[in-house]
Parts: structure tokens; sequence; C-alpha cells
């Protein structure tokens, strides 16, 4: 869980986000669905849109595939190839039927789950996370065509990683940006055959810049939309909140009416070539309809 101290009242101090850790890396995601609902978790919900209009962009020719980091359960591709709202998940995952199965059996229900609901337009996605029960979840129930359990950030890539990536022409992020750096992003972007774009839904309380500017270096112009923030989830709590206000500020951004109004909130940043800067407009791929 979060740490916690006290503040100078000798009160209790939050200074971090709480941790869900214990969530990422069960045998299947139900535990996930059921305790991040309660919290109004949206952000696959918002990034859906945009990666859809992003793949079709992106994925021209056989092959072509999407890399979607920290991937978790494969919610990312789930959405994004499937004729599935976030909601509809929430309601499958936490269904009385769904609940009384066995991993075993839920495992099997999903497979003709997402099966029948596929996408005539989807697309191959690969997946890396270091939780490996949720990587092996989304394989079997046929949501990641590949997936990789491996910390780029502690060690170097594995071969089969590598080949993999080759084939990455969009690369996509809806949480875990902060735990993210150089040592990730580099043997990604320097294995690939084209260079990919990169879009990014990541929290407000932490920095992007680093990040950016490593891609800059790449040749890779972040561009970072302005018509609006996304909400993440609720705040456990007041100490959360506190954090977060404190976090979001200290970054040079405005708290009112978002963090201040009781969820963390994510920005979209969109990484690509300068030549495919503006073409399309990030406002045109950010936008609702």
């Amino acid at each position: 869980m979060a740490e916690v101290r006290e503040d100078d009242a000798g009160r209790p101090a939050q200074h971090t986000m709480t941790s869900f850790d214990d969530l990422y890396d069960r045998a299947d995601p139900r535990a996930f669905f059921r305790e991040l609902g309660t919290l109004g978790y949206r952000a696959p919900h918002h990034a859906q849109r945009v990666f859809r209009r992003l793949a079709a962009l992106r994925l021209r020719n056989p092959g072509e595939t999407v890399l979607d980091l920290c991937c978790s359960y494969g919610i990312n591709a789930a959405l994004l190839n499937h004729e599935l709202s976030l909601d509809d998940l929430y309601a499958h995952y936490t269904s009385p039927r769904v609940a009384a199965m066995t991993t075993e059996e839920l495992t099997e229900y999903d497979t003709a789950f997402f099966r029948t609901r596929r996408r005539r337009d989807a697309v191959p996605v690969i997946g890396l996370d270091i939780a490996s029960n949720a990587i092996t979840y989304a394989r079997a129930v046929g949501l990641l065509d590949a997936g990789f359990t491996e910390n780029l950030e502690t060690a170097p890539p594995t071969r089969a990683l590598l080949d993999t990536v080759r084939s990455v022409r969009l690369i996509t992020l809806t949480g875990g940006a902060s735990f993210l750096s150089r040592a990730t992003f580099q043997p990604l972007l320097d294995n690939a055959r084209t260079l990919p774009w990169v879009a990014a839904f990541a929290l407000r309380t932490s920095p992007y810049a680093p990040i950016a500017e490593h891609l800059a270096g790449h040749g890779l112009i972040t561009e970072t939309y302005t018509g609006r923030t996304f909400v993440q989830r609720r705040f456990t709590g007041a100490a959360e909140q506190r954090y977060a206000i404190d976090a979001v500020i200290a970054q040079g951004h405005d708290p009112d009416g978002r963090e201040s109004a009781g969820h963390f909130h994510t920005a979209l940043h969109l990484s690509r070539p300068a030549a495919d800067v503006g073409t399309p407009p990030l406002d045109e791929l950010a936008a609702d309809e």
C-alpha cells in the first residue's frame, strides 16, 4: 500500500499513490475490475477511441503490430480489437455468472467471449508487462498475439522481444509512465524497422518531459493535447488527494476542477516524426467524435 507518514500536526499524511500491486498479477482480471471499478477507473475508456484512430493510420501492411506497454490483462487490446466498451468489461467481470467460475472455466469462457466480439479491423497487439499471470491470461484468451514479462528498467531485453518489436508501428500506454525511462524505450526504438509513434495517457502527477526528451533523440516530436485532460480514477481518500494536488502543482499544472474535484487526471502525449506532426492534427485524433 501507499507510504504513510505523519504530517506536522501528527496526522497521517500520504506521500504517494495508493498501490494496487496485489490486483495486477492475479490469475485472472476479476479482482482488478471489481476493486478499480469502485473507484471509477476510466483510463482505457478514454484511450480506446484514440488508439483505434492511430492504429488505423499506422498499421497498413500485414505483420505490422501495436506494442502496449504495461499492458496488464490486455485491457487496451480488448478495447482496441473488440466490439466492447470498458463498461461492458466491468459488467462482464463483475457478473454473478463469471464470479462463480474457476480461473480455468473463465479462461475458456473468455476465449469464446472475445472471439465472438472480434472486430473485422482487428490488429496484432504485443504486450509488455512485469506481471506474468496477467500476461498469461491475456495470451490464453487471445487478447495478445505475443506477450513478454520483462522489466527493461532493470535488465536488457531478450532476443525474442527484440525480434518481435521490429514490426511495431505504434506504442501505446495508459498506465505506468512514471516507472519508465530511456532504459525501456531505447531498445524498443532501436530495433523497430520503422520508427513507431508513441501515444501515452500519463498521469499529471509525474513529469513526462524525460520520456519526451529521450524520444526526441530518436527524431520523435512530442505534442501534448491541451483541449482537455482525462479522468483516471477517484482518489482512495483525502491523503491521496493531498498528494496528487501537491504533485500536479509541483509539475506546474493547475489542479482546480481536476484533482481538486476528486480524481486523478491524465494528459495525452503523442510522439511522431517531424514529417508526420499535424497529419492529422492531434486535436482531430483526440476529438470526441
